[in-house]
């Protein structure tokens, strides 16, 4: 059974961060190690809720204490999502730091959450403090938007976002897959998850499933559902076509039960065994 140490918000109500990431990668069958950055009562897209963001020095304790106990040596990845605030950037060199001290094979997949649809919903200092820990990733699972903020480029199409993309692995560790996954590029009445890899570029299309509004945390759970899979499968490929194929089903069912939350729970056959397989196609 595989390790996954999982640095992202938590809510008590609702699906998104480490709330979202931590059953799929149960059920592809990893122990999830859940650090949170903050302790919300629920998404702040609701506009009322209560809660904190956590210290970096939070962080630093955490991890320290599983450092001292020496079971870094058997986490396989470390999933990086919302960070709150740009201090704890330093906070997860540490952490990187010191598992790859007890495992340099350890895989990290930055999930870089910064905002959509053209707005920022993090402190001005966050894209930055990403940009620090890029040299560091294995893998990165941006939005078009936080591709364009990464890669310093407009991202409107989806030769603009193959582009930004392999500018952005040239960026990445040397020594690692260097991954770029780009989700949620519309065509048409489809959505297009791009994946750039060593091995090329490929896309995975599926029907665009309509909500008003869109449920939160999707792209929290595409980071842990892409990176279970990458582990298990070692390819890109299929770990794109799993990923994306799942991600669908639990859109499906959420969509079904006309739920503003994902439909986590009800939707966990899909994770590992999708009901519905979706095929990759070379983009490059």
């Amino acid at each position: 059974m595989g390790q996954v140490l999982s640095i992202q918000s938590w809510v008590a109500y609702g699906h998104v961060g480490n709330a979202a990431a931590t059953l799929p990668l149960q059920r592809l069958g990893f122990e999830v190690w859940a650090v949170h950055t903050v302790q919300f009562s629920n998404h702040p897209g609701y506009g009322l809720f209560r809660g904190m963001r956590l210290p970096p020095a939070h962080l630093l304790e955490v991890v320290a204490g599983l450092a001292e106990q020496g079971v870094l040596a058997k986490c396989d990845a470390l999933l990086l999502g919302y960070m709150g605030q740009a201090g704890t950037a330093q906070a997860v060199l540490f952490a990187l730091e010191q598992l790859r001290a007890q495992n340099p094979r350890a895989l990290f997949c930055c999930d870089p959450v910064m905002g959509d649809e053209g707005r920022l919903y993090v402190e001005p200092q966050v894209p930055e403090a990403i940009q620090r820990l890029l040299p560091q990733a294995d893998l990165l699972t941006p939005n078009p938007f936080e591709l364009g903020l990464l890669s310093q480029r407009e991202v409107d199409d989806l030769d603009a976002a193959l582009e930004a993309a392999c500018l952005l692995r040239e960026q990445m560790r040397p020594e690692g897959p260097r991954i770029v996954l780009v989700s949620g590029l519309r065509q048409g009445e489809e959505t297009e998850t791009l994946a750039v890899g060593e091995e090329g570029a490929f896309g995975v299309r599926t029907p665009y499933i309509p909500f008003h509004p869109p449920p939160n945390g999707t792209g929290d759970a595409l980071a842990a559902l892409f990176l279970g899979h990458y582990l298990r499968e070692k390819a890109l490929v299929p770990s794109l076509e799993l990923a994306v194929s799942a991600l669908w089903g639990l859109l499906w069912h959420t969509h079904q039960a006309r739920s503003r939350e994902l439909c986590l729970v009800a939707a966990q056959e899909e994770y590992a065994q999708p009901s519905r397989r979706f095929r990759a196609e070379r983009r490059l």
